[in-house]
């Protein structure tokens, strides 16, 4: 129960997570905000965590697609493109770009589970795109499915360092996330729209910026990456489906979105796509187990 109600808790940072992303936006340009984040992430843990025993070259990868492709793009878009609530919904699509770019570069397999999850989930999308409005726009969806595939590339960079420390692995790549983003952000925002977003963050700025980086990012990663450790994905996995519930809930109590029958129902359709995609494989080898223990009971039968 204590690791069940763990799990909860990183579900529920991860999922409010992107209230607090629209809470740091009041004062800060969004690519600032991310290298602020990243940075926070970095320093001091990287003087205390030693560096994971994987390439320079597997860090910088990790660190550009997370910091620059996954949160700077994503902070661009709940920077008055795209909802909160919705926002953490579609980014789960990453499950999608996941196994697109397994299949593209590892040769994978594609089950027919996993196209009618996929199509699932689309009709969910759809619906979305047909409500789109001043708060959810076209560019704004855009904008958070491009972040979900810079989140499928990282995965896909991860799957080469098994047995890796995540929070180190997170704080070392972090050195590759804040230069880039420090430099977009001059390019992009200028220096007055940093200066002036300094000055004006308050405490509950700063606190967003810490929430991110000690909250989502060092503690989120440690308890999950513990709790894999522990229980077979198929056990954890499916929590983060948890995800978009909480963002979409805290979305509606903190800043009032409405949840109108649309929504949910895009909602239900996208989380049960993945819900199918995720639960498919726990299924199919509880059916095996059951078939190998029925095989063995047959056998053992004197005749």
């Amino acid at each position: 129960m204590r690791h069940a109600l763990l799990a909860l808790a990183v579900t529920a940072v991860w999922g409010s997570n992107f209230v607090v992303i629209h809470i740091g936006l009041e004062h800060l340009p969004p690519l600032l905000f991310a290298a602020l984040r990243f940075l926070c992430s970095l320093f001091p843990a990287v003087l205390f965590l030693k560096r994971p025993a994987v390439p320079w070259s597997n860090l910088a990868a990790y660190g550009l697609l997370v910091g620059v492709g996954q949160f700077g793009i994503l902070y661009i878009a709940i920077n008055g493109h795209v909802t909160p609530g919705l926002a953490s919904l579609v980014v789960q699509t990453q499950v999608f770009f996941t196994i697109g770019l397994a299949v593209l570069l590892s040769g994978e397999r594609v089950h027919r589970v996993q196209i009618a999850a996929l199509a699932v989930t689309m009709a969910g999308l759809a619906i979305i795109l047909l409500h789109t409005d001043g708060h959810t726009t076209a560019l704004g969806l855009a904008l958070v499915l491009i972040a979900a595939a810079a989140w499928a590339g990282s995965n896909i960079v991860v799957r080469a360092t098994p047995n890796v420390d995540m929070v180190a692995y997170v704080v070392w790549a972090s050195l590759f996330s804040v230069p880039p983003l420090i430099a977009l952000s001059l390019l992009f925002e200028g220096a007055a729209a940093i200066r002036n977003g300094l000055a004006n963050a308050d405490a509950a700025t700063w606190g967003a910026v810490l929430w991110q980086a000690v909250g989502n990012t060092l503690f989120g990663y440690a308890m999950w990456g513990w709790l894999l450790a522990r229980y077979p994905v198929a056990t954890i996995a499916p929590m983060a489906l948890l995800v978009p519930v909480f963002g979409m809930g805290a979305s509606a109590l903190w800043l009032g979105e409405p949840l109108q029958d649309w929504k949910l129902l895009a909602a239900g359709l996208v989380m049960g796509g993945l819900a199918l995609n995720l639960l498919w494989p726990w299924v199919m080898g509880r059916r095996r187990q059951m078939r190998g223990e029925a095989a063995a009971g047959r056998t053992s039968i004197p005749r």
